[in-house]
C-alpha cells in the first residue's frame, strides 16, 4: 500500500521499481503508470476504493468459505453487480490500460481486468496470480483439487486447458500444440512481469497513435523496473531516434548491441550506431 509520504509519479515510481517483487503493492503501481496521464490522480483514493469494495464483498463471505465458492462470490460481485466488462468495442482505447479509468467505467482490457480481479481477490484472501498467457492476460486460482484457470475478461470464466490450446491454435493458424506446451505458459506471472506487460500495451497504443513522447515515457518505465531488457533500448532508441534526438538514440542502439550482440537485426541495428556516430561527430 502507499506509503504515506507525498511523492511526485516518478519518485513514486523509482521507488516501485527498486523494490524487490513481493514488495510491490500491484495496484499502487498500476496508479502510478496512470498518473503519468492523469497530473492530479488522488492514487490513494483509488486504492482506499479497492479496500472498500474488498470490504464490502467480504461482509458476505461466510468465515469457513471455500476459495471455489469466494470465486463464485467474486464474480458476482465485479461483474454482476458492479458490472465490470471488457471494452470490446474500443479495445485499444487508451483508458482501457489505466486502472482509475477501469474502476471508474467499469471497462477494461484482459491485463487491466485481472488486475481489479486480483487486488479485490487479494483483500478477501483468495491466493489469486496473474498468468502471461499469449496475447490475452489470466488469473489462475489454487484450489483443493488443483488450479482454476479464470478468465476476467469474460467476466471471470473457467477455462480448460482445451480452451487455452484452442486459443493458442487460432493464433499459431491451426497448428497443432501438445498440452505440455500449453501447462508450461501457465506460470504465474511476477509483478514486474504483470507491469511491464501492461506498459509495452501502453506503449503499442501510443505508438499507433503517434504519441512518441508518451511511448518514450512508458519505455522510460519499463526499462527502470528490468534494467537488461535489451529490446526496450532498442525500441526507445528508435523513438529518440523519431524525435531526433540522435546522442540518445546512439547511446541506446550501443547498449542494446552489448546486451544482445547476437540479436537477429544486429546488423540492422550496428549500421544505424555507424550512421549516428557520423552524424555526432558532424555536430560536434
Amino acid at each position: 500500500m502507499s506509503s504515506g509520504i507525498r511523492m511526485s509519479p516518478t519518485e513514486r515510481w523509482q521507488r516501485i521499481a527498486a523494490a524487490p517483487d513481493d514488495e510491490i503493492d500491484l495496484a499502487e503501481a498500476a496508479l502510478v503508470i496512470a498518473a503519468g496521464e492523469y497530473r492530479d490522480l488522488d492514487i490513494d483514493a483509488y486504492l482506499r476504493r479497492l479496500d472498500e469494495m474488498a470490504v464490502m464483498l467480504r461482509r458476505r463471505l461466510r468465515p469457513d468459505i471455500s476459495n471455489s465458492e469466494s470465486i463464485i462470490a467474486l464474480n458476482r460481485y465485479l461483474f454482476g453487480e458492479l458490472g465490470f466488462a471488457g471494452n470490446t468495442e474500443e479495445y485499444y482505447d487508451p483508458r482501457n490500460s489505466f486502472l482509475n479509468e477501469v474502476l471508474d467505467r467499469k471497462l477494461g482490457i484482459p491485463i487491466t481486468l485481472s488486475v481489479v480481479y486480483i487486488e479485490v481477490g487479494r483483500r478477501i484472501g483468495l491466493p489469486l496470480h496473474g498468468v502471461a498467457f499469449p496475447a490475452h492476460f489470466l488469473v489462475k486460482c489454487a484450489l483443493r483439487e488443483g488450479v482454476m484457470l479464470l478468465d476476467p475478461y469474460a467476466k471471470g470464466a473457467s477455462l480448460g486447458l482445451d480452451d487455452l490450446r484452442q486459443r493458442l491454435e487460432t493464433l499459431r493458424n491451426g497448428i497443432e500444440l501438445d498440452p505440455a506446451m500449453v501447462r508450461n505458459m501457465l506460470a504465474a506471472a511476477s509483478k514486474r512481469e504483470i507491469l511491464v506487460r501492461m506498459l509495452r500495451n501502453l506503449k503499442g497504443i501510443y505508438l499507433r497513435q503517434g504519441g512518441l513522447g508518451k511511448a518514450l515515457a512508458a519505455v522510460d518505465r519499463i526499462i527502470a523496473l528490468v534494467p537488461q531488457a535489451a529490446d526496450e533500448y532498442r525500441d526507445r532508441g528508435r523513438n529518440y531516434l523519431d524525435l531526433e534526438c540522435f546522442r540518445a538514440a546512439l547511446a541506446d542502439f550501443q547498449f542494446y548491441l552489448l546486451l544482445k550482440p547476437e540479436a537477429e537485426d544486429a546488423g540492422e541495428v550496428q549500421h544505424k550506431v555507424v550512421e549516428l556516430q557520423q552524424l555526432a561527430a558532424r555536430l560536434n
